[in-house]
């Protein structure tokens, strides 16, 4: 009995807890501005995701926790790896092992972080693992060149600025 009472206790102190003391309509017509200072975004803050409503930034609000551009360019750039994990809040994209068919016995695989909402030349972070097959049928890892890593993240940075150009227009 006891027990019953404090759940119900606890799911009511909760549920208050998450009630606003802003009307639906204040906070639909409210300016980020009025937001701001009445503290309508005092729970969510200015760069969480929202996916609808008045926009909070005029130039890269996605819904996304990441710049959108960046996102989708990053996708583009690497559709032909099988992704194993995409995390589009926390800007994270794991692919799977890929083996080109021009050469069966190397594989590739890659994590790729956006680390920014904003778009930079340093929002974009690739790791990439290369392996090859050896003659007993072992995976070896082996090194990967400094300037790959380097072209793939430049790459990813040159779609995302054409993606954001064709949205300015």
């Amino acid at each position: 009995m006891k027990l019953r009472l404090l759940s119900v206790l606890f799911l009511t102190l909760g549920l208050v807890g998450c009630s606003s003391e802003y009307k639906e309509e204040e906070l639909q017509t409210a300016s980020t501005e009025d937001r701001r200072t009445k503290g309508m975004d005092k729970f969510l803050g200015e760069d969480t995701l929202h996916f609808g409503g008045p926009k909070k930034r005029e130039q890269e609000d996605t819904g996304l926790g990441v710049n959108s551009h960046l996102w989708r360019a990053t996708l583009d750039t690497i559709s032909f790896m099988p992704i194993a994990s995409a995390d589009p809040f926390g800007g994270v994209i794991i692919t799977d092992w890929y083996s080109p068919p021009q050469s069966p016995r190397e594989r590739l695989k890659m994590n790729i972080f956006i680390l920014d909402r904003q778009l930079r030349s340093d929002g974009v972070k690739v790791s990439l693992f290369r392996q090859e097959r050896d003659s007993s049928g072992q995976w070896i890892d082996q090194s990967v060149d400094a300037q790959t890593i380097k072209d793939l993240e430049n790459a990813i940075l040159l779609r995302a600025r054409h993606f954001r150009s064709k949205t300015i227009k």
